[in-house]
């Protein structure tokens, strides 16, 4: 049998016999938990809200106390040796038959006290498996005992501030009376429990799950167990019923096993979604798009809390009645994953939607333009796509312009940033796809799981510190970096400033640094274009302040290891310097194409040399962002 679940009004609760099993720990609940429940209702009240109060899961299965069942099996034998008749037998399986509480037992008690306290009585029986007087003790709390037991002592306190709550909201005894019989009427009808019976499930792991580990139950849970509870299925014939089901489950484990897989899950969400069940993301689309049309009456009555999506399916299937159609709920449940599938296996559709949405346009406004009616995918397209995309580069869509110095922030530019290497992707794709060679439909896509799981920053390649050759440690790298690429004069005029003490006076340095200069053809990026889009690259935030203002020669070599998973030192090895990679380094880090282009000076044919990004590589790389982003410019 599956699990059953329902939503059940406190007055259903009546005449039920729960008890708290040894393995839970007794009752704590805080005065201020108390309290903050009291107000929650009150505010229900309050607002007169269509619907009702919705209190969280409680979890329960039907079983016999562990102390009393070697009674209940006296009394079967005993029954089974009179030859009594089978309806005696029921009445002792009824009589011993208690309602286990798994998870719960806090609200439940509390709920309880509530009762008592407004004149309900013989509304529900609570007892502790470990507290033979706790049902006792419960019906009449005295508040003046001195009984040592904690629980007793916290259920005391829960009684206090009840009454307390009560005096102080409502001044007058008149008024008190009559707010007290208002509270217990909406209390009965219009407070309602998410009843969630387990029936196969060993009940010590349940509770282990949901209170060891911390991991509640999901709406997507509730949520499953309405869709293969047999009550929900039309048909009477058993095996084709349970056909359905394990249809159902077969197709809801598949959907959930690819969305855990982070490189389509973050494609589409943020890394903050913490749900333990991520099918919860296509419900939640579901309320939200009200893909079940409920009316707006229904809608309001499903209320705003947590537990939203959850009522609003069991509010679908209840209307249903006995003409319950599950498949097309779960058929509506599908189509949403098959528009995600689609996107993440068409090339442009995953790029450009994964760039939408990191720039954050709601999915759900992405299918609300996917679904409409004569929507092709090719105006799709050419059309939603190309426009948005428009507009959010929008404000770097001009390539001369200036940031920083003239007050537009640097940041402007992450969107066309992010784009242009989305865009070299795809264009990558498309070349080798129509290469006879090898006819692959993709062979890399851009990686949003890695992407979004960093923090990015727009980066100056060429340093826009002025005097970023001030410190001796930066002279010092610059000369090492230049080492290779000048002559044996200058390589010993190298070796003798380097072997200087720092505290020495480096006098010599303008001199050597010009004579370097002069030996490369070269032009360098003045100040005012060293903020212009041809100088900007992404970069992940630990990476960026790993080499903060350095020289390009320095980031360049900062980057390559990061790539690796090493981190590059220069060293002087018999009388030469040359990178040597530091054995005990692991900074392994994921790198932007393009950011990665730009320091292998990729977009430069035929660069002069490794130790400045200058004119002729920032007209290259501006160049590349022309051309590959001409669609959107």
């Amino acid at each position: 049998m599956e699990n059953k679940i329902e939503l059940k009004s406190i007055s259903e609760l009546l005449g039920m016999n729960f008890f708290i099993p040894s393995y839970q720990r007794g009752y704590r609940w805080t005065t201020q938990q108390v309290k903050d429940l009291l107000e929650d209702i009150q505010e229900f009240l309050d607002k007169k809200q269509e619907g009702f109060y919705c209190i969280q899961p409680l979890v329960v299965k039907k079983g016999i106390p562990n102390e009393k069942k070697m009674e209940f099996k006296d009394k079967l034998k005993e029954i089974e040796e009179e030859g009594n008749l089978l309806q005696e037998a029921e009445d002792i399986i009824s009589k011993y038959t208690k309602w286990e509480v798994i998870d719960g037992q806090q609200r439940l008690t509390t709920i309880f006290i509530l009762l008592s306290f407004l004149g309900k009585g013989n509304h529900y029986q609570i007892e502790y498996e470990t507290r033979s007087d706790s049902k006792d003790f419960l019906k009449e709390i005295n508040t003046s005992t001195k009984n040592p037991n904690i629980d007793y002592f916290h259920m005391i306190e829960a009684k206090k501030q009840i009454e307390d709550w009560f005096i102080k909201n409502f001044n007058t005894e008149e008024k008190r009376i009559e707010s007290q019989n208002k509270f217990l009427e909406n209390l009965l009808e219009n407070v309602k429990f998410i009843w969630y019976e387990s029936v196969n499930e060993n009940p010590i792991k349940v509770f282990t799950r949901l209170n060891i580990g911390k991991i509640s139950l999901t709406n997507a849970e509730l949520i499953k167990a309405l869709f293969l509870s047999s009550s929900n299925f039309s048909s009477t014939n058993y095996q084709k019923r349970r056909l359905q089901q394990q249809k159902i489950a077969g197709e809801w484990d598949n959907i959930e096993c690819t969305l855990q897989n982070d490189e389509f899950w973050l494609f589409l969400n943020k890394p903050e979604y913490n749900k333990p069940t991520r099918i919860d993301f296509i419900f939640d689309l579901m309320c939200e798009k009200n893909a079940l049309e409920l009316t707006d009456n229904e809608n309001r009555e499903i209320g705003n809390d947590e537990h939203k999506t959850f009522r609003y399916f069991y509010r679908w299937f209840k209307k249903q009645g006995d003409n319950n159609n599950i498949t097309f709920c779960w058929q509506k449940t599908r189509s949403f994953f098959h528009i995600f599938q689609e996107w993440y296996n068409d090339l442009e559709l995953f790029h450009y939607i994964g760039f939408l949405i990191e720039n954050k346009v709601e999915v759900s406004d992405i299918i609300d333009e996917w679904n409409k009616e004569n929507q092709t995918k090719e105006n799709f397209k050419k059309g939603y796509i190309i426009s948005k995309i428009k507009e959010k580069i929008k404000n770097s869509s001009d390539l001369y312009k200036k940031y920083e110095v003239s007050g537009f922030p640097k940041t402007q530019c992450r969107p066309i940033l992010l784009l242009h290497n989305i865009q070299t992707i795809i264009n990558q794709n498309k070349n080798l796809k129509e290469n006879e060679k090898y006819k692959l439909p993709v062979f890399y896509k851009f990686p949003f799981h890695l992407f979004k799981k960093e923090d990015w920053d727009v980066e100056h390649i060429a340093s826009n510190t002025d005097n970023a050759l001030v410190d001796i440690k930066a002279k010092k790298e610059w000369l090492k970096c230049s080492y290779e690429f000048v002559g044996g004069d200058i390589k010993k005029k190298i070796k003798d400033f380097i072997g200087k003490d720092n505290n020495e006076k480096e006098s010599g340095f303008e001199h050597l640094h010009a004579e370097i200069v002069a030996t490369k053809d070269s032009k360098l990026l003045n100040d005012e274009d060293k903020n212009k889009i041809w100088n900007f690259a992404l970069l992940d935030a630990s990476t960026n302040r790993s080499y903060g203002n350095d020289i390009f020669p320095a980031k360049r070599r900062t980057l390559i290891g990061k790539d690796q998973g090493v981190k590059y030192l220069i060293v002087e090895e018999d009388g030469e310097f040359k990178a040597e990679v530091d054995k005990e380094s692991n900074v392994i880090a994921f790198i932007p194409p393009c950011t990665k282009n730009v320091f292998l000076k990729y977009y430069n044919p035929t660069p002069n040399n490794l130790r400045e990004w200058d004119e002729d590589d920032a007209e290259a790389y501006k160049e590349n962002i022309r051309t590959v982003l001409n669609e959107f410019l």
